[in-house]
């Protein structure tokens, strides 16, 4: 069991009884937190009262961890077991402080149900006053102690008043001894001191007695030889006399000449002074004009702030468009790549729209970048501006130090010329550091309006790209539309030229065998023609519910040598056929179109018109003749 004194002092209480009067007394407060950890890890709050002249006076508290939770709601507390007892500590510091003040603000009660302290309860309370009403932060209830607890308490205390003893007999042993050597130290230097006195006194006698001749005939010396000097005194001071009386004459002539003047120079320093007044009237009036235009350019410079913001705010919507059209240039060199794969005739015009796309890259890559500069420029018009504003804050410090020092002039006569001098320079100064302001505000207006003008041309340059982007999709799409026709007028053909024979069955035939038997009946036909045509495998899928279901292509890559050799590829892969997410659909191809009709030899090579003005479909012809 460990025990850990935490507070003990002696407190000023009240004490109240039923049926008798208050009154004070001094009551010892001690305050230990015992632990136990031999069951069960318990730690509990014991406090303890007693009184120094009273050893029956004892009442005792103990607060464990589960009655303090009970305490807790009971009185509306918001600390925890481990703070209460600092914080109860601290409101019994509070009542130290306040007790010897007439209305302490901090008292300690102890009330008894009884006229007197006869072995009941008592309530200790913490009470605040205030003009309102009394305020209780605390009560506990002390018990009183029993015989056993009085009896430990007192041989406690005997067993503390014993240690005290011994502790007082054994420091009162040392400092016997320590004054014992003290004595003896002291009488032996004393002995020593005393010797050399006596041995001082003689050497001092004799000592006195040759300087008492010696002063003596020095004394004499020095009569005569002052006796000497004051005669030579009387002769120097007769002629000094004589030189300072003439000299007095004369400075006091200069002086009533030198009156003469300072009366004249008053006079005109008293005129200077009228002329100053009224020329400090003049400045204050100047100065109250001043004031009125710093506030104006104030104004000024919180519309320009104004229009800053706004311009900001246009910049970043430019952004976010310029942005946008960035994802969609990105999603158009997607498309036309995919559509290179797809048609070999067309690379020409895809590579010519790739190049006016990059041309159109690095144009949106140069703009960025003039944007970039032109944001550069607004931020360090602003960082201007706010110069702008601490250059007026410190004109404006400085007109108040010039307004103190007018009123200051008003006392010093002889310093107001120097003072007004000063003055004068500082607000020329002044003047020309607004004239400077207001005119760097100007430019800065200027290159604002420039700054805008430039903004507008790149949004124009922007909506021309815009619609040159427009147009190539178009032209895209028109060839796209022409390929599918021709694709259409092929398959037609071919349907014409080998019409499937009807062999007598209900459901459909596979169209293997047909491209099968087609080649044998007219290879004498086609030879001379050298028709090259790619094997084409079909696979139909029949089902009982729908027999009539699509043909899905499968593309078999067989070509031609001939076609090798003039390196036109008539098949599409499969890959071309994939759907896919980001790429713009063909319109007029169904899935059951062949993919390896045959192109004409003389199939013109294609242009696009790389023009500002968007191409109308009708206009193809000029493109693609037949």
């Amino acid at each position: 069991m460990a025990a850990e004194r935490l507070f003990e002092r002696a407190v000023r209480l009240q004490l109240q009884g039923s049926g008798c009067e208050e009154r004070r007394m001094y009551v010892r407060v001690s305050i230990e937190l015992q632990s136990t950890s031999t069951p069960i890890h318990k730690r509990d709050l014991v406090v303890q009262l007693t009184d120094d002249t009273d050893p029956f006076f004892l009442y005792n508290l103990v607060i464990s961890e589960e009655d303090f939770q009970s305490l807790k709601f009971q009185q509306g507390l918001l600390v925890d077991f481990s703070a209460f007892p600092q914080r109860f500590i601290d409101l019994l510091q509070q009542c130290i402080q306040e007790q010897n003040k007439d209305i302490p603000r901090f008292l300690l009660q102890l009330v008894s149900s009884a006229s007197a302290l006869d072995h009941k309860p008592v309530f200790l309370n913490v009470v605040e006053t205030n003009p309102f009403k009394h305020l209780t932060h605390l009560s506990l209830q002390f018990l009183p102690g029993n015989d056993a607890e009085i009896k430990k308490f007192l041989a406690n205390c005997l067993k503390c008043i014993k240690e005290e003893k011994l502790l007082l007999e054994q420091k009162l042993k040392k400092t016997e001894d320590d004054l014992t050597r003290q004595l003896n130290f002291t009488q032996q230097s004393l002995s020593e001191k005393s010797r050399e006195l006596d041995k001082l006194r003689s050497e001092w006698t004799s000592h006195t007695a040759a300087l008492t001749n010696k002063h003596a005939q020095e004394l004499t010396n020095e009569k005569e030889k002052a006796l000497q000097a004051q005669t030579q005194c009387q002769q120097q001071h007769e002629q000094q006399k004589k030189e300072l009386e003439s000299i007095h004459q004369r400075s006091i002539q200069q002086l009533q000449n030198r009156l003469s003047e300072l009366e004249i120079i008053n006079k005109d320093l008293t005129e200077r002074r009228y002329k100053g007044d009224s020329t400090v009237r003049e400045l204050k009036g100047k100065l109250s004009g001043i004031e009125d235009e710093c506030q104006r350019t104030k104004q000024e410079v919180l519309s320009l702030r104004r229009e800053n913001t706004t311009l900001d705010a246009e910049c970043h919507e430019k952004e976010k468009l310029i942005n946008q059209l960035q994802t969609r240039v990105a999603v158009l060199e997607q498309e036309i790549k995919d559509k290179d794969q797809l048609v070999n005739r067309t690379k020409e015009v895809l590579n010519a729209t790739q190049e006016q796309k990059v041309i159109l890259e690095e144009n949106t890559e140069k703009k960025q970048i003039h944007i970039g500069k032109l944001e550069a420029t607004i931020k360090s018009l602003s960082a201007e501006l706010l110069k702008a504003n601490e250059i007026i804050k410190k004109l404006q410090g400085d007109l108040k130090t010039l307004m103190s020092k007018l009123k200051l002039k008003n006392t010093v006569t002889i310093q107001q010329e120097k003072l007004l001098a000063e003055k004068e320079e500082k607000l020329q100064k002044e003047r020309r550091d607004l004239q400077e302001t207001g005119q760097s505000l100007r430019t800065k207006e200027q290159e604002i309006c420039k700054l805008q003008e430039q903004l507008e041309s790149t949004v124009q340059k922007l909506e021309e790209s815009k619609q040159l982007l427009k147009t190539n999709e178009n032209v895209i799409t028109w060839l796209n539309k022409q390929l599918n026709e021709i694709q259409m007028a092929r398959k037609q053909e071919l349907e014409n030229r080998f019409p499937p024979p009807s062999l007598g069955i209900n459901y459909p035939i596979s169209p293997i065998y047909t491209l099968q038997t087609v080649p044998e009946h007219t290879s004498a036909r086609n030879a001379s023609q050298q028709f090259s045509g790619p094997k084409i495998q079909f696979n139909t899928q029949l089902s009982k519910t729908n027999r009539c279901s699509d043909v899905q292509m499968v593309p078999v890559a067989t070509s031609n040598s001939a076609n090798k050799e003039n390196g036109e590829h008539l098949g599409l892969e499969l890959k071309y056929l994939k759907k896919r997410e980001d790429s713009i659909p063909l319109r007029g191809l169904s899935q059951n179109t062949l993919n390896s009709s045959e192109y004409p030899k003389s199939y013109p090579s294609t242009k696009i018109q790389t023009s500002s003005k968007p191409v109308v479909p009708s206009t193809a012809s000029a493109y693609f003749p037949g």
